[in-house]
C-alpha cells in the first residue's frame, strides 16, 4: 500500500465505529450493514437524518477512485478542466481494457505498447502530475488489481467501470460511475447517489460438486433479470455466505452489475481476515478486526431480515447447479442439465469452438487452480480437448504465482493460449482468428457480459457464460449440453471416462508472488509535468465545454433513431476496435448508435435524415442536424443503456446535439451520465405512447421553462400528415441535477460555482 493510501485508512478506522454509533442515535433502530456504510460516509455531518430508499438523492464522500484506461481518458480529461493540483482522494489508473488479444501474452502486450504509446504516455503524465497510482500495460484487470491492494471493508470506493462492485467481496460500497461522477470525488465535490433500496440474500448451505459463486449470481440474474437491483444494493448474509471465499464473493458482487444493482456486498468475516493478510495487509486486517462489529448488519437484522430490507431473497447454495447464462443476455439462466433439451429447442449451435477464461470476474487463484484441476484431467485421463482455449489471468501477481505453481503449464499442455493480463476478450478486444466472422457458431466463457457482438464483433456467436470450470469441461467436451456431473467422454482408446469435481486452493501454498507488478506510485510536487495532446492526434483531443442551455423551449426535434428491443452501451457506444478513440470525442461519436436496431426498417446504423429524406449513419444523420442547428431525439424501450458505465455513450449523443433521450426506462449509471452531459432523459408516462412515435415525427417537449422536480413534461408529436399527439413524460431530476442541464453539464456548473 502507498503512504496516502496508509494515511486513509488509519484515518477511516480511526473514526469508522464512532461514526456508525452516531447514525444509530440517529435512526433509532438497528442498521444493516449497507446502512453502516452508506451512511458513515456522508459527504457532511450535519446532513445525516434518516433518508427515503430509492427516493431521496444524497451526497457522499467515498474514499477513493479506480480507473481503467478507456474510461480513464475522459475522466482524467474532464478532471484537467477542473482547476485542481492533484485529486483528492487515493486514485488509481489500470491499464487493461486496450490490450488486444491475438497471439499470446508476450506478442500482444508488445504490440500493445506500440499501438497504445500515445495513450499510455497520456495517462502515465497525467497520473504523475495529479498524484494518481499508474498500473501500467501488463499489471492486471483493474478489479483484480484493486481486490488485491485497494480493496477494504466498510470503506466506499467509485469506479469508471460498471464492475467496479467487484470490490463488495471484500465488503466495500463500491459503485460504477462515468467519468464526470468521478471527477466530482477526484476534485473533493459531494457525489451524488440517489439512496438506493436494500435487496438483502440470504445464503444456506454449501456449494458442492460442479456448483461454484459464479453459479450464485447465474442463478440469482435469472430470478432478477437484467433490471431486478436497478436502484438497489444487493447485501448477502447467512450461514452460506460465510463459507464462501473472498474471491467467490468478488465473482458475486462483480456480476451483479448484470442485474443494474448499484453495488452487492458482503460482511466482514474469517475468509475476508484472511485474504487481506495472504495479499500482504495485515496492519488493515488488524484494523477491520477492531471494527468488526460495526462491518456487518446488526444482529436484530439478520434475524429478522424482512423488516430491515425492502425484499429478501434465499438462496440454497446446496441447491446450486452449473449454469450456463446466455446467449446475448446474461440473465437467460439455464442449469447445465437442461441444455440437452433447451439448446435444441432453441436452435442453439450445440458445438462449442472456444473456451475463454479470465476476466475481471473470475480470475483469481481460486478460478485458475479449479479450471486447471479438470484440465489436469484431460491430460491424465487421455481425453482429448476438442475446443481452443485462451486464459487471461487476473494480475501480474495471479500469473506470476500460477506460472510458479505449474498452473499455467497445465493449461499449455492441452494447446491453451494465456494471453496478457487484460480484459482481452470480455470487451471485444480479441482478433479471433475464423474462417467467417459472419458465421453462427458457440463459445462458452467465465465473463460477465455477452451481449451480441461483443467478445469477436459477430452477430452469430452466441457467447454463454459459465464458471471457469464449466467453460473448461465443455471446451474438453466440445459440446453445450455436456452435463460433466453425469456425462462421460471418450478417451483417445475409446474409453468412456469421467471427470471428478474440480478442486482448487483458495490460496498458493507458497504464498503469493511477483516480479515486478508494473506499478507506478503517485509522485510528489510534480505540478510542472505538461500533458502534452498533439493537435493532430486521432485518438486523444481536448475536451471543450458543452454550451449551456439558451434558455429556449425545444421544438420540432426530428426523431434521430426509435430504437426496438435492448439497447446496451455496447449499442450506443461500441467497444472493440473503437477503443482506440475513447479519448478523442469527435472520433469516437461516429459510432454513435450505430449497434441499435431501427424500429422503422429493422435494421442498424440506418435511418431517415429528415433534411433530404434519404437514408444514412446514425452519425451521419445527426452532424447533419447539428451542422443545421438542429437538436434531435433519440426514442428507446426498457433499460436503455444497460452494461457498461462508459459516459461515450452519453457524451456521443450530446456532442452531435441530441437534446433528448425518451425511453421506457433507463440503466442507473447511463441515466445519470445523461445528467452529468446536460441532456434530458425522460420517460413515458405510459409506456403505451411509444407506439406512438413515427418515422418522420417532429417533438417538442412542452414546460421546460418550468423544469422542477416531480413536474412532468407534456411531450407533442407532430406527424407528417399534420395530426399532432400529445402525452406525459416524467423524469427523475433534482434541483441540483436540473442545474447542470441549465450549465450545459455538471462539470460547467462546479465550475461557475467554485
Amino acid at each position: 500500500m502507498n503512504i496516502p493510501d496508509n494515511d486513509m485508512l488509519h484515518s477511516f478506522y480511526a473514526s469508522y465505529s464512532e461514526r456508525v454509533e452516531r447514525v444509530k442515535e440517529v435512526m433509532k433502530r438497528p442498521l444493516t450493514y449497507a446502512e453502516k456504510v452508506l451512511y458513515a460516509h456522508l459527504y457532511d455531518a450535519v446532513e445525516l437524518k434518516p433518508y427515503r430508499r430509492g427516493v431521496d438523492y444524497v451526497n457522499f464522500r467515498p474514499d477513493r477512485v479506480a480507473m481503467q484506461d478507456a474510461t480513464a481518458q475522459m475522466a482524467l480529461l474532464q478532471f484537467m478542466n477542473a482547476g485542481k493540483e492533484q485529486v483528492a482522494v487515493p486514485a488509481s489508473v489500470h491499464c487493461d481494457h486496450l490490450i488486444m488479444a491475438e497471439l499470446g501474452a508476450g506478442h500482444d502486450l508488445s504490440k500493445a505498447r506500440s499501438s497504445n504509446r500515445e495513450v499510455y504516455d497520456f495517462l502515465k503524465s497525467v497520473s504523475r502530475k495529479y498524484h494518481i497510482g499508474f498500473w501500467g500495460p501488463g499489471a492486471g484487470i483493474i478489479h483484480q488489481v484493486v481486490l488485491e491492494n485497494y480493496a477494504f471493508p466498510g470503506g466506499m470506493m467509485v469506479g469508471t467501470d460498471s464492475h467496479t462492485p467487484n470490490a463488495g467481496g471484500m465488503g466495500m460500497v463500491a459503485v460504477g460511475v462515468g467519468g464526470a461522477d468521478a471527477v466530482d470525488v477526484l476534485t473533493g465535490q459531494p457525489w451524488e447517489l440517489k439512496m438506493p433500496r436494500l435487496i438483502g440474500v440470504r445464503l444456506t448451505g454449501k456449494l458442492s460438486g460442479w456448483a461454484s459463486p459464479k453459479d450464485v449470481i447465474l442463478h440469482i440474474l435469472g430470478l432478477l433479470t437484467v433490471k431486478g437491483g436497478t436502484n438497489a444494493i444487493l447485501e448477502y448474509f447467512g450461514e452460506g455466505a460465510k463459507s464462501v471465499s473472498t474471491t467467490g464473493k468478488a465473482t458475486i458482487c462483480n456480476m451483479g452489475a448484470e442485474l443494474g444493482a448499484t453495488c452487492s456486498l458482503f460482511p466482514y468475516d474469517d475468509n475476508t481476515d484472511e485474504y487481506l493478510c495472504k495479499t500482504g495487509r495485515e496492519e488493515i486486517a488488524a484494523m477491520a478486526r477492531r471494527n468488526a462489529r460495526h462491518l456487518s448488519a446488526d444482529a436484530v437484522v439478520y434475524a429478522d431480515p424482512e423488516k430491515y430490507y425492502d425484499e429478501v431473497l434465499e438462496v440454497d447454495l446446496s441447491k446450486i447447479e452449473p449454469h450456463l447464462n446466455g446467449p446475448f443476455t446474461p440473465d437467460a439462466a439455464t442449469p447445465i442439465s437442461q441444455m440437452k433439451a433447451k439448446g435444441p429447442a432453441n436452435d442453439y449451435p450445440m458445438k462449442v469452438e472456444v473456451g475463454l477464461i479470465g476476466s475481471c470476474t473470475n480470475s483469481s487463484y481460486q478460478d485458475m487452480s479449479r479450471a486447471a484441476s479438470v484440465v489436469q484431467q484431460a491430460i491424465e485421463k487421455n481425453i482429448p480437448v476438442k475446443a481452443e482455449l485462451i486464459v487471461n489471468p487476473g494480475s501480474e501477481q495471479i500469473r506470476y504465482t500460477a506460472e510458479r505453481d505449474s498452473i499455467l503449464s497445465d493449461f499449455e499442455k492441452v494447446g491453451a493460449t494465456v494471453m496478457a493480463n487484460a480484459c482481452g476478450p470480455c470487451i471485444g478486444q480479441w482478433n479471433r482468428h475464423t474462417d467467417d466472422n459472419q458465421r453462427k457458431n458457440a463459445i462458452v466463457t467465465s465473463f460477465n457480459r455477452n451481449f451480441r457482438r461483443r467478445a469477436d464483433g459477430n452477430p452469430n456467436t452466441y457467447a454463454f457464460i459459465g464458471s471457469p470450470e464449466l467453460t473448461v469441461a465443455l471446451a474438453i467436451a466440445g459440446r453445450l449440453d455436456f452435463n460433466p456431473a453425469t456425462d462421460g467422454l471418450l478417451d483417445r482408446d475409446g474409453n468412456t471416462v469421467f471427470l471428478d469435481e474440480p478442486s482448487g486452493l483458495t490460496f498458493p501454498p507458497k504464498g503469493f508472488a511477483v516480479g515486478d507488478k508494473g506499478f507506478i506510485a503517485p509522485a510528489e510536487g510534480q505540478q510542472d509535468i505538461e500533458v502534452a495532446i498533439d493537435p493532430s492526434s486521432e485518438r486523444l483531443q481536448k475536451l471543450e465545454p458543452f454550451e449551456a442551455w439558451n434558455g429556449k423551449a425545444l421544438e420540432d426535434m426530428p426523431v434521430l433513431i426509435k430504437v426496438q428491443g435492448k439497447c446496451t452501451t455496447d449499442h450506443i457506444s461500441m467497444a472493440g476496435p473503437w477503443l482506440k478513440y475513447r479519448g478523442h470525442l469527435q472520433n469516437i461519436s461516429d459510432n454513435l448508435l450505430m449497434g441499435a436496431v431501427n424500429t422503422f426498417n429493422g435494421e442498424t446504423d440506418y435511418v431517415k435524415d429528415q433534411l433530404d429524406a434519404t437514408y444514412k449513419k446514425v452519425s451521419t444523420v445527426a452532424k447533419d442536424y447539428k451542422a443545421h442547428g438542429i437538436g434531435s431525439v433519440v426514442v428507446a424501450e426498457e433499460n436503455y443503456g444497460e452494461g457498461s458505465s462508459r459516459e461515450h455513450a452519453a457524451m456521443e449523443p450530446r456532442y452531435l446535439n441530441v437534446k433528448v433521450v425518451l425511453a421506457k426506462s433507463f440503466a442507473r449509471i447511463h441515466e445519470t451520465n445523461l445528467k452529468k452531459q446536460g441532456m434530458l432523459a425522460l420517460t413515458f408516462a405510459d409506456k403505451a405512447d411509444y407506439d406512438k412515435v413515427q418515422e418522420d415525427d417532429k417533438v417538442s417537449v412542452l414546460g421546460l421553462e418550468h423544469f422542477a422536480p416531480n413536474e412532468q413534461f407534456v411531450i407533442t408529436l407532430r406527424h407528417a400528415d399534420g395530426t399532432v399527439d400529445r402525452f406525459k413524460a416524467n423524469h427523475t431530476y433534482n434541483e441540483l441535477q436540473i442545474e447542470w442541464f441549465k450549465a450545459g453539464s455538471a462539470l460547467n456548473y462546479s465550475k461557475n460555482n467554485r
